[in-house]
């Protein structure tokens, strides 16, 4: 009979090697957390409460607890606005004590009910958020969510098995990606994609406009950085040290590009602090100008092994274990997806959300349209006469000499649909509840809008057009400075009527 050194064993299955990337995933992913709730808090209510766009009491008593679990379903517990901003500001309140590291410093166990508090807690109001809440981003925190929790505190070191996990983590979501390009769209194969890109994308930056008039040669190069990060940076992460910390350095590299020409809420933010579960601390300590990390694990050995025991016990290893035995059972689905010639994007194969597949981009728009909706107290306009004054958006493009701004890892729900309705998805509920809010005068609507054109009057009439925009070229800009007129950031043009003038006011 062969006997096992439980504590060789135990050596094998201890990360010592990414207790920073412990520290970064939890309290990182605890951040993120802080933000959905804070989200929730600020627009739920307005786009889908009580009186939202859709309401969210009309939509549970439509469905089942099969097709969306959620806490507001408990009797005792049914949904309010009131109990949203409890279930929400009971969310900030668990996220912040793993900002500040207090789950961290209990038992081992600690971080997992903390962990899962949060993710039920978000899952019950992504689960009746509808259309609102139909975002790979949402899915990705909630799963990510759900893991990092099983990293454990500071009484053990991290389990290599969840580390390993975590990065087939990326593989979904990167190499996921990745493909979803390749076979959804030719201008992905033929590295035109980002030719248009930064400019057709749902919500621009500030430096949106930068990055799109940059030349060919730059897009040509960008598209194909993107496929060589996705398709192959992920794979390396499974390689030893320090070529998965190099392939994870890739990522975040890319994925901070991303965060400077876009706002994709915590997208980017999320894929980010996954893929520091492929940096060790000796890579790190490198970095800062300590030894070479090698090409292994770190050697262990004399004292170090004999402590294994302790900073890895027995029933942690088998706790973590058969967690990610679990999980790979529940990503089989996802795994076949990602090979699969008809694969499917942002796809949730159980009920709870975890094994998911991820992607973004397989299609590329080449032009952009905008809705603009406009209001006048002017009973008496037309289409072609009247003092006409557009309702703006926080966030997507409308008045055509403002700057994009940066609103990420904020999520602006509201200005992201009303790019999917430019698209010709305006035929859903929640827009023809938006027009009669906005027609009403709705003050809690006008709190998802930018400044109030009426101060808070309701319009005689609203109109509703659709624009074709692009970025200013610089000669542009610097002809109207010379002209003494306010330099565009936008151009918009090919105006078509989506509304009539209309009077949507009660009564």
């Amino acid at each position: 009979m062969v006997a096992v050194d439980m504590t060789a064993v135990l050596s094998i299955l201890s990360a010592e090697d990414y207790t920073i990337a412990r520290e970064v995933l939890q309290r990182g992913f605890g951040l993120l957390f802080f933000i959905a709730f804070l989200s929730a808090w600020n627009q739920f209510p307005a786009l889908l409460g009580e009186r939202g766009l859709t309401p969210a009491p009309r939509f549970i008593a439509l469905t089942t607890s099969a097709q969306a679990p959620s806490l507001f379903r408990w009797k005792r517990f049914t949904y309010t606005d009131r109990r949203l901003h409890i279930v929400c500001g009971s969310g900030m309140i668990a996220a912040m004590t793993v900002v500040v590291g207090l789950p961290q410093a209990g038992p081992a166990w600690a971080t997992i009910p903390v962990f899962g508090l949060m993710w039920w807690l978000y899952f019950s109001i992504s689960a009746i958020g509808q259309r609102f809440y139909g975002f790979g981003w949402e899915s990705l925190l909630l799963e990510a969510g759900f893991l990092v929790g099983f990293l454990g505190s500071h009484e053990v070191a991290p389990s290599l098995l969840m580390i390993v996990f975590l990065r087939w983590f990326v593989v979904r979501v990167e190499f996921g990606a990745g493909m979803i390009k390749m076979r959804g769209d030719s201008s992905w194969r033929d590295l035109t994609a980002m030719d248009y890109h930064h400019q057709t994308q749902p919500m621009p930056g500030p430096f949106s406009r930068r990055a799109h008039l940059m030349p060919g040669w730059w897009h040509r190069g960008e598209t194909l950085g993107s496929h060589v990060v996705q398709l192959i940076a992920p794979w390396l992460l499974f390689l030893p040290q320090p070529i998965a910390s190099f392939a994870a350095a890739a990522i975040i590299i890319t994925q901070l590009a991303l965060v400077i020409t876009g706002n994709y809420a915590w997208l980017n933010w999320a894929t980010i602090l996954l893929a520091f579960a492929g940096i060790s601390d000796s890579f790190l300590g490198w970095i800062i100008g300590g030894p070479w990390p090698g090409w292994g694990r770190p050697d262990s050995s004399g004292a170090e092994v004999a402590d294994a025991s302790s900073a890895f016990p027995l029933w942690w290893a088998i706790l973590t274990a058969a967690f990610v035995i679990w999980q790979c059972v529940l990503n089989i689905p996802a795994l076949r997806n990602l090979f699969s010639p008809r694969q499917k994007m942002n796809a949730s194969f159980n009920r709870w959300g975890l094994g998911n597949a991820y992607g973004a981009f397989g299609s590329m728009t080449e032009i952009r349209d905008e809705i603009i909706i406009e209001g006048t107290l002017d009973p008496d306009a037309t289409m072609d006469s009247g003092d006409w004054r557009p309702y703006v958006f926080k966030g997507k493009p409308g008045d055509v000499h403002r700057r994009s701004p940066l609103v990420a890892p904020y999520h602006l729900r509201l200005d992201w649909l009303m790019w999917f309705a430019a698209l010709g998805d305006y035929r859903q509920p929640w827009f023809y509840a938006l027009l009669e809010r906005i027609g009403d005068g709705d003050a809690q609507i006008r709190t998802q809008l930018g400044p109030d054109p009426f101060d808070g009057q309701a319009p005689a009439l609203i109109r509703v057009r659709i624009f074709t925009y692009r970025y200013a070229t610089s000669e542009e800009r610097r002809q109207a400075r010379e002209k003494g007129q306010p330099r565009p950031w936008w151009v918009r043009s090919n105006p078509r009527t989506m509304v009539e003038p209309t009077d949507l006011r009660d009564g």
